[in-house]
């Protein structure tokens, strides 16, 4: 008699999230009960948020979340259906208009969240016999994206992590006359680190490459006045499609893709989860708009970004912390031990401090490390807070 699988097996045999509470330091999905932007009420207690992506502070902005209960007012508080259809309302026309025009494109295309905004572009684009050449360190969703496309006929390739030189030989071994497309993130998730933009310019040139640019974690921190990688190296007209979420700087929920005006009108009329996907909400455009203008008339708060994570940078190196190279809101610091980071993480809840852990598998081996990131509304005192606790625990676990 054949024994039949049961697709739940690995289900009911996945049992370490059990184990880890049950040492009580378990570090994922704690409720939030309210949040002032860097200060955050867990279980009726108040922590420091050190781990969030809000890097302007804007979530808690009373001019965006009087924006938001507005547009509810007037809209309700959804489209109740796709751009494609009955979706799409004058809010989403004006934000792709001032979002083209920020980031000094022709065209912008909205999705409803920015892990649908890969898979919107990767696939419509990179179609059979097709490449899409991605960076090994690219956020899931990227990888998700190329994937989808591989279900399409298309080749998905890897290069290691920022390295130029691993990118041109792969680039090698594609065939002439083959589109392909280069995508990386502009500001990489886990460790705060530069993409080597301008060598893989040259690099796109030489072998007839586009280029498609995630960034997320970019928008709001570096290039001028906020405006991103490709302006942080005055790269903007070669830098083909840049695409980002509304989840981090602008305070929201979504995601957009920017670009030439046919390449966007192609996405737009082509890709299934903006067809098949409801529209972004009233209230999280109309967020977006009021932070754009935020943005763009207060650029101090980019400036107080900047010196915040300097300071956390410096102050935590100072104490003998080894940190992921960055120069930009993300502050990681390499604990290099999987159940040593979950200990470091609930030592510093304990004390009053949220931070994100990263483990396996989302980094490598000996690369577990304590995500930091700052805001602009960040205070003094709060950043003491956390470079004390970090060196207090820190002493008392020999990670310095």
């Amino acid at each position: 008699m054949k024994t039949r699988k049961d697709i739940f097996k690995k289900c009911y045999d996945f049992t370490l999230a059990d184990e880890i509470k049950a040492l009580g330091i378990y570090p994922f999905f704690h409720p939030i009960e309210e949040t002032e932007g860097p200060v955050v009420s867990f279980a009726g207690r108040k922590l420091i948020m050190a781990g969030s992506n809000n890097y302007l502070g804007l979530t808690a902005d009373e001019r965006v979340k009087e924006a938001s209960i507005n547009a509810i007012r007037k809209y309700g508080t959804s489209c109740s259906g796709s751009r494609y259809m009955t979706g799409t309302v004058n809010l989403h026309i004006e934000l792709e208009e001032k979002l083209a025009e920020f980031f000094e494109k022709e065209r912008c295309l909205l999705f409803s969240t920015g892990y649908q905004t890969g898979q919107g572009v990767i696939p419509t684009l990179v179609q059979r016999g097709e490449y899409v050449v991605c960076d090994k360190d690219n956020h899931a969703s990227l990888v998700a994206a190329s994937i989808m496309a591989v279900g399409q006929s298309a080749k998905f390739v890897r290069y290691s992590h920022n390295s130029m030189e691993d990118l041109e030989r792969v680039l090698q071994t594609i065939p002439d006359d083959a589109g392909k497309l280069i995508v990386a993130d502009g500001v990489f998730s886990v460790s705060g680190e530069i993409v080597e933009l301008p060598r893989l310019v040259e690099l796109a040139k030489e072998y007839g490459a586009r280029i498609l640019l995630d960034d997320a974690h970019a928008v709001g921190v570096i290039g001028r006045d906020g405006r991103g990688t490709p302006s942080e190296f005055n790269l903007v007209d070669q830098v083909d499609l840049m695409m980002g979420t509304f989840s981090k700087t602008f305070g929201s929920l979504g995601g957009y893709v920017v670009g030439e005006r046919d390449v966007i009108d192609f996405i737009k009329h082509n890709a299934s989860s903006l067809i098949f996907s409801a529209s972004p909400t009233p209230a999280s455009v109309a967020a977006v708009l009021t932070t754009l203008e935020i943005l763009k008339s207060e650029p101090e708060l980019i400036e107080r970004l900047i010196v915040n994570t300097d300071y956390i940078r410096q102050g935590l190196a100072a104490e003998g912390f080894r940190l992921m190279p960055s120069r930009t809101a993300i502050v990681s610091v390499i604990i290099g031990d999987q159940m040593k980071t979950m200990v470091f993480w609930k030592r510093l809840f304990d004390a009053g401090v949220y931070v994100n852990a990263f483990i396996r598998p989302g980094v490598m081996p000996g690369h577990e490390a304590l995500r930091t990131s700052f805001m602009a509304t960040h205070e003094k005192e709060h950043l003491d807070k956390v470079i004390t606790e970090f060196s207090t625990i820190g002493k008392e676990l020999d990670v310095i």
